[in-house]
């Protein structure tokens, strides 16, 4: 079980971002398909709350805006017109139903209290919550389990279950498949599926925050393992074909939950 703790910069979840903070937009940009997606399932709502905001990947601009980030690295790196507000899920500084809709994207696996910062969520909204999540029990079928089981399974112990997202959420829920496209832009792990060498570098791994709870000499064997795959063709001979596959299942999933 990881721990989920404050941090120096202010993040209460369990991923410091005062040390991996830094860069992260060079790989976690958000990727027009998947915004779509989130702009469906908001439907037709104008006033929308953004919680764990980040850097603002996948807020709205055609809409206003409200985004809530603990981190004050995070918060930096965010557009000088769009600031974000120091508070965390588990209390929102907001009235009942102030805004027409709220979303979390990658971040419920962060939230210390998962059930109080969802109930937050509902409360504060009229209409949707909107939470863009990857389902613990799909994330681990993919390639990088060869390489480094243990990221994957420190996803598989961050993140919720669907099933306790829902009934956090109350009310009625739907659950939506995110294909994950070929040319994703926003870097988390299962966007490599069929570009395995963009991992090797640092960069990318610092982007995943998963990566920060493994240690270095797990880290050194995967670049190991894996350059030496690709340059004798084992990772081509095994997994080849994803690399011309146009989308891929990687569990990411997006919960829509209805009053």
């Amino acid at each position: 079980m990881v721990t989920k703790r404050a941090h120096s910069d202010g993040s209460a979840g369990d991923a410091d971002y005062s040390r991996i903070g830094p860069g992260y937009t060079d790989y976690r940009r958000p990727d027009p398909r998947i915004g779509a997606a989130i702009l469906d399932a908001l439907g037709t709502s104008m006033t929308v709350l953004n919680v764990g905001a980040g850097a603002g990947s996948y807020e709205p601009t055609d809409r206003e805006v409200t985004a809530v980030e603990p981190s004050a690295s995070m918060r930096a790196q965010r557009p000088i017109d769009r600031p974000a507000i120091d508070a965390t899920a588990d209390a929102l500084p907001f009235a009942d139903g102030s805004f027409d809709a709220a979303m979390a994207t990658f971040s419920v696996h962060q939230w210390p209290d998962l059930a109080s910062g969802l109930g937050e969520l509902r409360r504060v909204a009229r209409g949707p919550v909107v939470i863009l999540t990857i389902d613990p029990d799909v994330d681990e079928h993919f390639w990088l389990s060869d390489y480094a089981p243990e990221v994957l399974e420190t996803e598989a112990g961050r993140f919720p279950s669907l099933a306790r997202v829902t009934d956090a959420l109350g009310g009625t829920a739907e659950i939506r498949t995110v294909p994950v496209p070929h040319d994703c832009t926003d870097g988390f792990n299962q966007a490599f599926y069929g570009r395995p060498e963009v991992l090797l570098e640092p960069g990318a791994r610092k982007a995943n925050s998963a990566w920060s709870f493994v240690g270095d000499d797990i880290q050194d064997r995967f670049v190991r393992d894996l350059s030496a795959d690709l340059a004798s063709g084992a990772w081509d001979a095994r997994y080849g074909a994803l690399r011309t596959q146009s989308t891929f299942d990687g569990g990411l999933r997006l919960v829509i939950g209805r009053p």
